[in-house]
């Protein structure tokens, strides 16, 4: 017998088991998280194509400051509708179609903005691809969520994040490569190039299978058995996550154990939450304790991600490279285009660090070198506006730097994050309307503060709208990574951790038992 043993048997401390290895990345799991994830390209492009085109549009149809900030803006308005509309639509119709949906929206709109003869038409095709962001920002991370294998799913679930930020990119390449052309043409084509993705993107959902979730929901477990086997890392998990769904829908246990191609019928009582009853009143009526963390959490984190200002940056970059001397329109659009491209490249680190190193750390890691950046940029914009017109080109570097850390500080954790955060938390019945309202108010931030932003600078100047940014990222750090340790630190860093087990033991009693069974 050896000596650890014998430790063990005196009462003394056991030796350490070695963590379970990774499984390998589950290959059918990955393609449709980035099936799932193409709409996001669209969503990043229509929102960063705004920044070039305003440049052109504002010469083409003579109209002022005012209304370039509305237009640019208005979108996250918009996408209200797409978001709060989600929940249900995709509880009743599926994920899949509901990503259909999307790409319809996003196709309608970007030929409406291309083909407008003024700014109503404008703000008419504004509406309706914001209707389609609104979908998209909510739809893919629960559909990856309900796909994902558990050791994968931080990895999986960052994937709408990355593309976003593969479209926000190809917007701003799009900005530079139509730049000269005609003023009335430029902004035209770079709206229209946007229709052409979705009509390939809807064909390519349309191959994807349809959550396991919303397939038990439906009584098809025969079909959730055969995605749950082809997305899971063993028969044992799949089974297992099988279970677990059937007791959030209110299957009993044994129904449909046996028969791979049986149908079952979900009694409507049993089957609560499953086309949104009930869930609005459980999460913003009567929530229980552990659910009203959950929600001011959620809630909390999406609020502080805009309010740390990162759209304003996306949509109005070449304003602040011009106010740092980059007055060309060539310039300014190709400083712009390395914006994308530091967004887009940090993202991808984020996406294969969520999983090894942990949320927390990557969450304030990313705050604090989002305040650092925030106030060097305004520091340096602040010394522009004193010193004498072409003295300051040293200061234009500092500028343009602290834009590019600004950026990849975000994407390394507080972007990603959020949604991450989001798509994980949530019980299974209430995730779909939970991400929904997380959605909602991500986007009223956004469009507060875009439709505000050059009225903004224009009473308190660019360095004094800048330096009010950093303020919103210290509680967003400090109560979000409290809230990590709260749940076990464990659990966000190694899925397959003695936390993370506890954790998800009490989310399946929550999703089985209904209100009254607390979390934590």
């Amino acid at each position: 017998m050896s000596k650890q043993h014998d430790a063990s048997d005196d009462g003394g401390i056991p030796a350490a088991v070695a963590p379970a290895k990774r499984p390998p990345l589950n290959k059918y799991a990955l393609a449709c998280a980035v099936l799932a994830s193409m709409n996001s390209i669209v969503l990043g492009y229509d929102v960063s194509v705004m920044s070039g085109a305003q440049l052109f549009m504002k010469r083409d149809l003579k109209i002022g400051d005012t209304k370039i900030e509305i237009l640019a803006g208005i979108i996250n308005i918009f996408s209200l509708v797409g978001s709060l509309a989600a929940g249900r639509t995709s509880d009743w119709i599926g994920r899949r179609y509901t990503m259909v949906l999307a790409a319809a929206t996003f196709f309608a709109g970007a030929l409406i903005m291309g083909l407008a003869p003024g700014y109503g038409i404008l703000m008419l095709g504004r509406f309706v691809a914001g209707v389609g962001v609104g979908y998209a920002l909510m739809i893919a991370p629960v559909y990856t969520a309900e796909v994902a294998p558990t050791s994968a799913r931080g990895l999986l679930t960052s994937f709408p994040e990355v593309f976003i930020n593969t479209g926000l990119l190809l917007g701003y390449v799009s900005n530079y490569a139509f730049h000269g052309l005609p003023v009335h043409l430029g902004w035209r084509v770079m709206f229209l190039v946007g229709a052409v993705p979705p009509f390939f993107l809807a064909l390519g959902v349309l191959a994807m299978p349809e959550s396991p979730r919303w397939l038990v929901m439906q009584g098809r477990i025969g079909d959730a058995r055969r995605v749950l086997a082809k997305t899971s890392d063993s028969p044992a998990e799949a089974e297992e996550r099988l279970a677990d769904i059937k007791k959030a829908i209110g299957i009993p246990d044994g129904v449909g154990d046996n028969d791979d191609d049986e149908v079952v019928v979900v009694d409507r009582r049993n089957k609560q939450g499953s086309h949104g009853e009930g869930v609005w009143r459980d999460l913003l009526i009567r929530p229980t304790p552990p659910v009203r963390r959950i929600l001011i959490a959620c809630l909390g984190l999406q609020f502080f991600q805009q309010a740390s200002g990162i759209d304003s940056v996306v949509l109005y970059s070449p304003r602040v490279f011009e106010k740092a001397g980059l007055t060309s329109d060539e310039n300014s659009l190709g400083a712009t285009m390395a914006v994308g491209a530091s967004k887009t490249l940090f993202i991808l680190v984020a996406t294969f660090f969520l999983d090894r190193v942990g949320r927390r750390p990557l969450l304030l890691t990313s705050a604090g070198g989002m305040v650092v950046s925030l106030v060097t940029l305004a520091s340096a914009l602040h010394a522009i506006d004193r010193l004498p017109e072409g003295h300051a080109t040293p200061l234009a570097g500092v500028s343009i730097a602290a834009v590019l850390t600004f950026v990849a500080s975000f994407s390394i954790g507080m972007g990603p994050i959020a949604w991450v955060y989001s798509s994980e938390i949530f019980p299974l019945r209430l995730r779909a309307q939970g991400c929904a309202l997380g959605t909602a108010m991500n986007r009223i931030m956004s469009g507060a503060i875009t439709m505000s932003f050059i009225s903004l600078y224009k009473a308190i100047t660019l360095a004094g709208s800048f330096i009010c940014m950093p303020a919103s990222l210290l509680p967003a750090g400090s109560s979000c990574s409290s809230s990590y340790r709260r749940r076990g630190a464990g659990a966000w860093r190694t899925p397959r951790s003695s936390s993370a087990v506890a954790i998800t033991a009490r989310t399946r009693k929550m999703d089985t038992m209904g209100r009254r069974s607390p979390l934590s």
